[in-house]
């Protein structure tokens, strides 16, 4: 095969592709199993294979290794939580948020925060100047091949998104046309699930996709 023939996808590997989106979850309770850097580095490459509106590749990585750096990112989270559980509607549905864990900051092996470059040079400014949030787009699909990857590796990842984005901005002292899009928990899950925690817990559960389909 060479770079200009197109593989066949058989069906057992479709069957293979499907079971790995069921099984990519957001995961919050991790091993203490180390990641190794030749694995890291593997995902994060596959993680630049993703598309990018104009090729711009406006990605990120900022791999958090500062012990100092990752305590205070923690202390922030938990400190957003507990607003956020403030602002539940009802005192049970507090008690519920307050119950559920949300992200693995001290215990996941690797913390990687991904920003999107806002002014890159590459993509010369192609397919953006009328949907300039088509680079955070891009960005997010980088995140998503990250994901799918991991978990071919074993590996879980779970998304931290209770917290102030300008803060972890100045914490993590990058460029000021770098948005911050996530911060990302990697390790091995403790309890590997097909189900999401958040549905095991009975907080939300999958609702039917033909819900979310319309026609016009």
């Amino acid at each position: 095969m060479t770079a200009d023939t197109p593989p066949v996808f058989e069906a057992d590997f479709a069957a293979q592709f499907d079971t790995l989106l069921r099984w990519r979850r957001d995961v919050r309770h991790f091993l203490p199993t180390a990641i190794a850097d030749a694995d890291l580095d593997a995902l994060l490459a596959t993680a630049a294979l993703a598309p990018s509106v104009g090729n711009a590749q406006p990605w990120r990585f900022v791999r958090i290794r500062s012990p100092s750096i990752r305590a205070g990112l923690a202390d922030h989270v938990d400190a957003a939580n507990a607003v956020a559980a403030d602002a539940q509607p009802a005192l049970d549905r507090r008690a519920r948020y307050r119950s559920l864990k949300l992200h693995g900051l001290r215990e996941a092996p690797e913390i990687v925060a991904v920003f999107s470059d806002e002014a890159p040079l590459a993509g010369h400014g192609l397919g953006r100047t009328t949907m300039h949030d088509t680079l955070r787009y891009s960005t997010v699909m980088a995140i998503h091949t990250l994901w799918l990857a991991a978990r071919l590796r074993g590996i879980g990842i779970g998304w931290v998104s209770i917290l102030d984005p300008a803060t972890i901005t100045a914490m993590l002292d990058v460029p000021r046309d770098w948005t911050l899009i996530a911060v990302l928990c990697l390790g091995y899950p403790e309890q590997p699930s097909t189900i999401p925690e958040l549905e095991r817990r009975d907080w939300q559960h999958r609702e039917p996709v033909a819900d979310r389909i319309i026609e016009r």
